[in-house]
């Protein structure tokens, strides 16, 4: 290999899932107990004849030890030490990647301190009942449970294999790979447990979409949703039906800190199932790449809503057939992203609100159009961003109505097997727009639509001289 890979960390995981000794695993590698300790502790890299060995006994490939999740840490690093705690301390990004790959667990331990931090000083500005919830052990929670449970699915790139496998075997066996998911899911349930399904006319303020009747065994679900929020909801009910063990067994191995956590996790997970019941893996794959991934195309195909089918393709991450990586992600009107997954190196904000000149907020203005945009972050990779609104409409007149915007984007290496980069200068810098992760850790310093200045800039106001931003950025030491 032309570059040394110390990767010991995920070595040692990869053998503890496994349930296997060091003594045992370096058997199965062919090599000494003293040389897996070495790799493991990351004091000798990791050589070709030991990787072929990985990929032959466990199904692991360099892809799989690439560095995206450290990536992911290294912008979270970076967020958290541009804090004005850290004011004084500047390490270089070479420091920053020597811990994310040597000690990944003190690092996520001073990650989660750092969020731990920013959410006391919130709880004292904002007094805010919901961040001081106690625990079942009365101790106050550093991380809130969803945002526990959605970190969760980030640093496992919205890939759950066992689930995914599982999913697609439970379609491919009873023939529901394509067709009318609805009647499909809906038989199944009625001959496998006995669940009876009903559709209701709820009252236009009941925000109910599905409820179970335990005693009844009856599924009430309200009619006033589409086909394809149906049919996933019935695929919801599968999955908590036929693989609550699995589901159990990836929660208990998750670690959550709390029982909101657990549950809001198991709600996730069984969503995920779900969602891959509806578009299978294989086959949307290859509807995907056969229609260099037009989400029209594809929902038509599937029966799908344009949010399931871009949430679907951020998580096509299953080894030895990966899909075009991609981000996903659902801001509201005011900006508040309400989902967020990446398989990319693109960085969401984990605090503040995301770049204005992103266009995924340009969406609500033109509804249901498709809107591209060839994007530049400050790390210098392009990346190109597809973004539509989507309405959920209520049951009535007076029901309420949900309006989002969803995002989908992909590093501009792959913009030629998507259909949304036809006519679009690939190679050329004109019209590529310059965004960033957001306002409060931004390094561009001529941005016109800059809301607030960055925590770990200097300012310089000029009395004598007025921009469309009133303050200019100081250098820093870390700017080449």
């Amino acid at each position: 290999m032309a570059e040394k890979l110390f990767v010991g960390p995920k070595v040692r995981t990869l053998r503890e899932s496994h349930g296997l000794t060091q003594s045992s695993f370096s058997d199965r590698l062919g090599i000494s107990t003293s040389y897996l300790n070495q790799i493991e502790n990351n004091q000798r890299p990791l050589t070709a004849p030991v990787l072929l060995a990985l990929s032959h006994h466990f199904n692991l490939s360099l892809t799989d030890l690439a560095t995206a999740d450290t990536n992911r840490v290294l912008a979270d690093l970076k967020e958290a030490l541009a804090d004005p705690l850290f004011r004084d301390t500047n390490p270089g990004l070479q420091e920053l990647k020597m811990a994310a790959s040597n000690s990944p667990w003190l690092t996520q331990a001073f990650l989660t301190l750092h969020q731990a931090h920013r959410r006391a000083n919130e709880r004292l500005m904002v007094l805010d009942d919901a961040l001081t919830t106690q625990s079942t052990e009365g101790v106050e929670r550093s991380t809130l449970p969803y945002e526990e449970v959605r970190d969760y699915f980030h640093y496992h790139d919205n890939y759950i294999d066992e689930l995914d496998q599982a999913a697609e075997d439970l379609a491919r066996r009873h023939a529901m790979m394509e067709g009318n998911r609805l009647s499909q899911f809906q038989d199944y349930l009625e001959q496998r447990h006995n669940v009876r399904v009903r559709y209701t006319e709820n009252p236009a303020n009941d925000q109910t979409m599905r409820h179970f009747d335990q005693e009844s065994r009856v599924l009430s679900l309200n009619s006033a949703q589409d086909a394809a929020s149906l049919s996933f909801l019935l695929a919801h009910q599968i999955a908590i039906m036929d693989y609550k063990d699995l589901i159990d067994a990836r929660v208990a191995k998750a670690g959550f800190r709390s029982e909101a956590a657990e549950a809001i996790g198991r709600i996730g997970l069984a969503n995920y199932f779900a969602g891959a019941l509806c578009l299978p893996y294989q086959r949307f794959l290859e509807f995907a790449r056969e229609t260099r991934h037009d989400i029209e195309r594809i929902r038509h195909h599937f029966g799908a809503s344009p949010q399931q089918v871009a949430h679907r393709l951020s998580s096509m991450q299953r080894p030895g057939a990966r899909g075009v990586p991609f981000y996903f992600l659902r801001v509201d009107k005011a900006g508040n992203v309400t989902k967020r997954h990446s398989a990319t190196r693109f960085q969401f904000a984990r605090f503040g609100g995301a770049c204005p000149l992103w266009n995924v907020h340009e969406a609500f203005e033109e509804p249901g159009r498709f809107l591209v945009q060839i994007a530049e972050m400050p790390d210098g990779l392009r990346y190109l961003c597809i973004a539509t609104s989507v309405t959920k409409l209520g049951s009535g007149y007076h029901a309420p109505v949900r309006r989002y915007a969803i995002g989908l984007g992909c590093e501009i290496s792959y913009a030629d097997e998507i259909v949304y980069s036809d006519g679009l200068n690939l190679k050329s810098s004109a019209g590529v727009v310059e965004i960033g992760v957001s306002c409060r850790i931004c390094e561009r310093r001529n941005c016109h639509q800059r809301a607030v200045p960055p925590v770990d800039r200097k300012l310089i106001v000029d009395p004598d001289r007025r921009q469309f931003v009133p303050f200019e950025l100081a250098n820093t030491g870390r700017e080449k």
